[in-house]
């Protein structure tokens, strides 16, 4: 008589558990840790516009790699999909950047402090997650050499830009790489013919510059998709990619017509270490 209330309860507890409470023998698919009920609402809403799956599929990340995101940001939108992804039989490092450096604004300082919580907030998916610490040239090596068989980096070129150190990062990913190790990238794109300064001021990097980045540091490009690809986004907008959504930075103005353009047109890279 209890049979049917028994495997009732034990559906529901099917389909409300963390993904990360499979066997240890066992690893989710990349459909199952997106639709799962740990994300975000507000971060689930951006897949139509970040495309998790497509992308992290174009890069190659399996379940048994070791991951290193750099600079994941405080919500750790990615972390969400990789951590749970990778949490079984991967690694998943979170290489946010470093407080107690002076060059670390509030702003970012404020950032890792957010990052740090949402891990603790539930263990269950988080728990595994390593952080490590990425600013270079002080702390560029905060990942060993060779440790690492993809390293992922999602808009954030052009802030490396602003502080300088560019080419020093690309560097970095380099030496975290293991032979035959990938570089993953995605970056708002600016056109060509875009200078450096301009790219610092609206947030937009020159794919010819990105590729210029990585190849003198020693990658080689294995390939681009355009899954992240905006033909609507002009790229000439007052506060530069920042108008757009998410941010909407100018407010109410014109509110609706950059809602319709959606996210920024962003290439999306893949670079490998060679072997030899």
């Amino acid at each position: 008589m209890l049979l049917k209330p028994l495997r009732t309860a034990l559906a529901v507890i099917a389909m409300t558990a963390p993904v990360a409470t499979m066997a240890a023998d066992a690893s989710p698919t990349l459909e199952a840790v997106i639709a799962a009920p740990h994300r975000t609402p507000e971060f689930v809403a951006r897949d139509v516009w970040r495309h998790p799956l497509e992308t992290l599929r174009f890069f190659g990340v399996k379940p048994t790699d070791t991951v290193v995101e750099i600079w994941p940001g405080g919500g750790g939108w990615y972390t969400e999909i990789l951590a749970p992804y990778l949490r079984e039989r991967g690694r998943y490092v979170a290489a946010i950047q470093p407080v107690s450096l002076p060059q670390t604004d509030d702003y970012a300082r404020r950032g890792a402090e957010r990052f740090r919580a949402k891990l603790a907030s539930n263990p269950a998916v988080y728990d595994r997650t390593e952080v490590a610490e990425f600013r270079p040239p002080e702390r560029a090596a905060s990942v060993p050499p060779g440790t690492a068989d993809v390293v992922l980096t999602f808009r954030n070129v052009h802030n490396w830009m602003e502080g300088g150190y560019e080419a020093a990062a690309f560097e970095a990913f380099f030496a975290m790489l293991k032979p035959g190790g990938t570089l993953g990238l995605v970056e708002h794109r600016a056109a060509p013919g875009t200078s450096r300064e301009q790219s610092i001021v609206s947030g937009y990097v020159t794919e010819a510059y990105i590729r210029a980045l990585a190849y003198a540091a020693g990658f080689v490009l294995a390939g681009s998709s355009p899954v992240n690809n905006n033909p609507k986004d002009s790229k000439d907008y007052p506060e530069g990619v920042w108008t757009l959504p998410p941010v909407l930075r100018l407010k109410d103005k014109d509110r609706d017509k950059y809602l319709a353009i959606g996210e920024s047109d962003r290439m999306t890279l893949k670079f490998v270490k060679p072997t030899h």
